[in-house]
């Protein structure tokens, strides 16, 4: 037995391994959690199907499907990165998960990267999950994939951002709160389910400067009528993305 064989090589896993490994740690997490399960995948696919098969909303001409799965797609993005995301991360800095965290080899930015790596990966499988079942329902959607992808990434930073602003500034249980608050108010009121045009036009004009109103107005142009990319929708996340994000940096408390 040669020499050196069994000899210790102490010191951190590459950084790629680790945030891979907290990634994968991450998503486990949050699929294995029956209330984050409800906000990211039943509630939008309950909402699809009941809305597409009873006329209760009046989503105007063609099938209702057509205008309700963009929302909805929508509004599964919030529910992941917003709300999903920082109830998750405030209790996880209220326990002191997060310092401990912050002081392994994982820098705390490749923490953040994992996390947000996390989203990504859940949001795919809510997207394949509520797409499959919008085709079953008739849905026809146009338009280029290339500009919903970049709709969809805009408002996952922009809502991520958001998320983590408000899990690093406000007590777990005043995240828990507002968290499901902010969600059921802009499930109302940013176009997911009901058209923003039946609103007043003075309301009008400020929910639709609102992210969601942004992504779901922006995801039913290019899939419900084959719109080319909408840039003004797609300004008003970057927008949110960048003062989410770097409020999110500013603020955000470790402790």
């Amino acid at each position: 037995m040669s020499a050196g064989t069994y000899t210790p090589r102490p010191g951190a896993a590459p950084l790629p391994r680790m945030i891979a490994a907290q990634a994968a740690l991450e998503t486990r997490m949050l699929l294995r959690n029956g209330e984050q399960l409800l906000l990211t995948v039943v509630i939008p696919t309950l909402l699809l199907v009941l809305f597409s098969a009873v006329d209760i909303v009046d989503t105007g001409a063609g099938e209702p499907v057509g205008f309700l799965a963009p929302g909805v797609l929508a509004l599964a993005v919030m529910s992941t990165a917003f709300t999903g995301q920082a109830i998750a991360t405030g209790f996880e800095r209220r326990y002191g998960v997060l310092k401990r965290l912050g002081a392994s080899p994982l820098p705390r930015w490749g923490l953040m990267t994992a996390k947000t790596l996390s989203v990504l990966v859940t949001e795919v499988l809510q997207i394949v999950l509520l797409t499959v079942i919008a085709f079953a329902l008739g849905w026809s959607p146009e338009g280029n994939p290339l500009a919903v992808l970049l709709l969809l990434v805009l408002g996952t930073v922009a809502f991520s951002g958001l998320g983590l602003l408000m899990a690093g500034t406000l007590k777990a249980e005043a995240t828990l709160a507002a968290a499901n608050l902010v969600f059921l108010l802009l499930l109302v009121g940013g176009g997911v389910i009901v058209p923003l045009d039946t609103f007043p036009d003075a309301a009008q004009s400020v929910l639709g400067l609102l992210p969601i109103s942004a992504l779901s107005g922006g995801l039913r142009d290019v899939l419900q009528h084959g719109a080319a990319m909408p840039w003004g929708d797609a300004a008003v996340l970057a927008a949110w993305a960048v003062l989410g994000l770097g409020a999110a940096a500013r603020f955000f408390r470790w402790e």
